[in-house]
């Protein structure tokens, strides 16, 4: 069954938000039960320092969990949607430690992206969540 942008979407917020590892994996099996390829990976640092790092992250745990192909439309898709994600949380994290976990989904040519980030300074957290969708050629 095809999805359309919201459902990618919706699927890669979900894997952002496992806590366990064995949530992320119980999740994955789930989506791609409904031929969604998914992946999450953690993430942190300090703000402006790591964008690069997040960036390389996502491309890489994309790659090795099949969500997109080592192709310069796929990776330019998720460097372009985990910018954009990272775009969105940026007010509030200039100069700050971040961590969270990146989601990423796929199905066909819909790949959507989500940052969920704990932005703090000791213990006075703040949480932020940015999220983007792309669209890229879908080679089977």
């Amino acid at each position: 069954m095809a999805y359309g942008s919201k459902k990618i979407a919706s699927a890669a917020i979900r894997m952002a938000l496992t806590e366990t590892r064995e949530e992320e994996n119980a999740l994955k099996k789930e989506l791609e039960s409904l031929g969604i390829k998914a992946a999450a990976v953690d993430c942190g640092g300090e703000y402006i320092t790591s964008v690069k790092k997040i960036v390389e992250r996502a491309i890489v745990a994309a790659k090795r969990e099949g969500v997109i192909k080592e192709t310069h439309y796929d990776e330019g898709a998720i460097a372009g949607a985990t910018r954009e994600a990272l775009s969105q949380i940026m007010p509030k994290a200039v100069g700050l430690n971040v961590g969270g976990k990146i989601g990423m989904a796929r199905q066909n040519d819909h790949i959507s992206v989500a940052v969920f980030l704990g932005i703090g300074l000791l213990h006075l957290d703040e949480v932020a969540i940015g999220l983007s969708h792309r669209a890229a050629p879908y080679a089977g």
